[in-house]
């Protein structure tokens, strides 16, 4: 069978078709909401330590695969290609934090002023934020492998950005809280890390040695993770539909909402994957690394930002909405990237 790495038929139908899946759930969710209010009261109720329980479990089941694919043994390789790694980390964790809180408050706080409420753009730019923190870990590999780049330093860069998030991802979201005047819950934030990074990350790592063993065996961890990938397709479908079925009301008083939210993140995207790219070409780093350092920048751990953004902020919140939002644009703003990515290949080294 010929190599067909760089077809884009090579994507799953459901990232395919992400977009879709999302908007239908939206719509589904909006309707539930208004026909059932009192159900969604009832999951709402369902919390423990401002932890929604039922939200909890969906998260897990979209995290918890994805864990199992981190292999902490590539960080090894990491000065293979050192130029691409140095380029992802001051891409994920100097410049997008900073420059997607400085969009929110530019369009929250002053170009939509007169379309927000105040406490509502104090919400919005906190999901900004949330998102912002939290570089890709798993769709990146799809874009990753859209592009041929190269699959075993993609997962180190994934790898390096998970144990780095462990550490940064609440002192930096809390910093930006801060800054913008926006209540940091330190307890419910170091909480939300420790539920949704830790905790999963650590029975990743634990069951891919179970499955690996002594073998070596890689393909029994791919294996498992497909057959779990039904499971994390239906927790983010779940997550959303119980988002918009708590924010129907507030989508169909302002249904501009959407757009509002969706353009700083569309800003932020295109623009974070030109420095990422730019810098990669100046530098002179082989196609190969360039194209996956650019994207895992540019997409965002959404999974991750929800939960945390419910957690903070409750199932009712902007900041929840928006991060939903943040699902809906990436994967069409992304597939338009690696088109891009790939008629551009030329300009880059090939070694």
């Amino acid at each position: 069978m010929k190599d067909n790495i760089g077809d884009p038929l090579v994507i799953g139908v459901f990232e395919r078709w992400l977009s879709i899946w999302v908007a239908l759930s939206i719509f589904l969710g909006i309707l539930l909401g208004q026909v059932f209010p009192d159900l969604f009261q009832v999951f709402a109720s369902i919390e423990y330590a401002h932890v929604n329980l039922i939200v909890a479990i969906l998260i897990w089941a979209m995290v918890y695969p994805m864990m199992i694919s981190v292999d902490f043994g590539s960080i090894t390789h990491v000065t293979d290609e050192p130029k691409g790694l140095i380029i992802t980390l001051v891409v994920n964790w100097l410049i997008k934090p900073f420059t997607m809180a400085a969009l929110g408050v530019l369009f929250f706080k002053y170009l939509f002023v007169d379309f927000v409420s105040t406490s509502d753009a104090d919400s919005y730019i906190a999901e900004l934020i949330l998102l912002g923190a939290a570089p890709c870990t798993a769709m990146v590999f799809v874009w990753s492998q859209l592009t041929r780049g190269d699959s075993n330093y993609t997962l180190v860069q994934v790898s390096v950005n998970d144990l780095i998030m462990i550490f940064a991802y609440a002192p930096i979201v809390a910093l930006l809280l801060g800054v913008t005047d926006i209540p940091v819950p330190w307890n419910t934030l170091a909480l939300s890390v420790i539920l949704y990074v830790v905790v999963p990350l650590l029975a990743g790592i634990i069951t891919r040695r179970m499955l690996i063993g002594g073998t070596g065996n890689i393909e029994a961890v791919s294996s498992f993770t497909a057959k779990l990938k039904p499971f994390s397709i239906v927790g983010l479908l779940a997550t959303v539909v119980l988002l918009f079925g708590f924010q129907g009301s507030v989508i169909l008083s302002q249904p501009l909402l959407i757009v509002l939210i969706a353009i700083p993140l569309l800003l932020q995207s295109y623009g974070i994957f030109f420095i990422a790219y730019a810098a990669a070409w100046f530098m002179r780093v082989p196609f190969r690394i360039a194209a996956p350092c650019a994207m895992i920048g540019t997409s965002n751990f959404f999974e991750l930002a929800v939960a945390v953004a419910i957690s903070l902020f409750g199932l009712n919140s902007g900041a929840a909405l928006a991060t939903v939002v943040g699902v809906l644009v990436e994967v069409p703003v992304m597939l338009s990237l690696v088109a891009f990515a790939n008629k551009t290949r030329n300009h880059f080294p090939q070694n």
